[in-house]
């Protein structure tokens, strides 16, 4: 292909120029958490190459190799991986520019100019016994992995944080709605608490992803076969990387099967989009029942965290459910792509796994920070309106169902279409038609009558409303 000038100051080489030149796409490098884990890959690929013989003569170049690979999972050596996030060749350019860099990191540590690979090579040497096709694959793996994690913090932070309100808020009774009408009573500290429970749900899932991401198809070079590489060294390599990453990592059983088929990314993505799908979901409610507030429901207070309009003066805005929720939708776009990469793989090999790349890790980490920044700046000071939950009940026929156990449905139904012809609450509708004392009625409606789990079976209505009922 000829010559190409490379700049003299940096770590990598022409096969990284030339990919830098095809790919002018996204305009930014690959996911920082990606280059990590390809230093931990080539680390353990070294380490194997070096136990079973490989550079005996020269242990000192065994030893800088290592050395740089370990730089790399540090994160030391990011900033020299420059290559596009989307680019052709199914990962082909950025294992090439992660070899250059390790091979000229290598040069410097031995007191060697960047560039004389006669020394150390970035094919022969950092590549040795290896192929995109594994690497890629194994080293996106465990950047999923890491940043799974993470976001599993971060979502037990933001789930204790609804725990919390659910504790803050178990007196406030409040109308439940159902289809965005008023249904029954509930209290605010149950609505917290369920969320806190579809997070929880979500933890669950995340780990489940780590266990579809564990298995890696190190070893199979090119389709899997082993091509190229000592059977010894597909044996161990996985071994050599579960050292390096203590991570409970696999050799798939078929490696052939692993390395054509990527089905393992679109079970994991579909996993992370239920995530997305609790954050839009709760991040809906809590932009409703704070919605007005002297116009809306107006049940909640979020923290004011900025100004609202340009022109329309004291309005403020929802803005932290808002940005989270966009982070949601765009989750749910990025597993649609995963999807369609995934299942456009050709025969041996799916050249796609960049585009999987990117939309999965940008993903889960994008999570991550909705989740901190939904705990940090909105649910952590989340306080209730409890003077408009009142009202809200007061004013409802909700209250009613509260009187089924007691009056029957059609009796309850009843009063509560006379209070409404009479304009009337029907905790008033309840004291003029005398069918219970005030007393009597707001017992039921309290925060543990309309918490319970069912009513228990047996129980005595309140005195004197069994005639009261025949009266109705």
């Amino acid at each position: 292909m000829g010559e190409q000038p490379v700049l003299r100051d940096v770590l990598w080489g022409i096969h990284t120029a030339r990919a830098t030149e095809n790919f002018p796409l996204a305009d930014r490098p690959v996911h920082p958490e990606l280059v990590r884990a390809y230093g931990q890959v080539k680390l353990a690929c070294a380490r194997t190459n070096r136990a079973l013989g490989v550079w005996v003569d020269d242990t000192v170049k065994a030893e800088a190799i290592e050395r740089a690979c370990g730089e790399m999972a540090e994160g030391l050596l990011t900033e020299h991986v420059v290559v596009d996030r989307l680019q052709g060749g199914a990962g082909t350019s950025l294992n090439m520019n992660v070899n250059e860099v390790l091979a000229n990191r290598a040069l410097q540590l031995l007191g060697d100019q960047p560039g004389h690979y006669a020394r150390v090579s970035p094919t022969d040497d950092i590549n040795r016994h290896q192929s995109t096709n594994d690497t890629f694959p194994t080293a996106l793996r465990l950047a999923a992995i890491a940043l799974l994690r993470r976001l599993d913090d971060r979502l037990a932070g933001l789930e204790k944080s609804f725990l919390a309100a659910g504790k803050r808020f178990a007196h406030v009774v409040k109308i439940g709605r159902t289809e965005m009408q008023d249904a029954v009573l509930t209290t605010l500290g149950r609505e917290m608490g369920a969320y806190a429970e579809a997070f929880h749900r979500d933890r669950r899932r995340i780990r489940r992803c780590e266990d579809r991401l564990r298995v890696v198809n190190l070893g199979g070079t090119a389709i899997g076969t082993g091509l190229a590489a000592p059977r010894e060294y597909v044996l161990r390599a996985t071994e050599a990387l579960r050292e390096v990453t203590g991570l409970s990592l696999a050799r798939a059983e078929d490696l052939v099967d692993a390395t054509q088929n990527a089905d393992g990314f679109v079970e994991a993505s579909g996993l992370i989009k239920a995530c997305a799908t609790s954050l839009l979901k709760v991040c809906g409610d809590l932009r409703f029942m704070s919605s007005g507030p002297q116009a809306g429901l107006g049940e909640i207070h979020l923290p004011q965290r900025q100004a609202g309009s340009s022109i329309m003066p004291g309005k403020v805005n929802p803005v932290i459910p808002e940005a989270v929720s966009q982070v949601a939708m765009l989750v749910m776009g990025y597993d649609a792509t995963i999807t369609l990469a995934c299942a456009s793989g050709n025969l041996e090999l799916n050249p796609f796994l960049p585009l999987v790349a990117n939309c999965l890790l940008d993903g889960i980490e994008l999570l991550g920070r909705a989740c901190d920044i939904l705990r940090r700046l909105c649910v952590d000071g989340l306080e209730a309106d409890e003077r408009q939950c009142r009202r809200h009940v007061d004013n409802s026929t909700a209250a009613a169902t509260a009187l089924v156990p007691v009056l029957g449905y059609e009796a309850a139904s009843h009063l509560a279409e006379r209070a409404i012809r009479a304009g009337r609450t029907v905790r008033e509708q309840v004291a003029v038609e005398q069918v219970m004392t005030v007393e009597q009625f707001d017992a039921l409606v309290r925060a543990e009558a309309t918490c319970g789990l069912g009513q228990p079976q047996g129980e005595a209505p309140p005195a004197d409303l069994t005639t009261s009922r025949d009266k109705s």
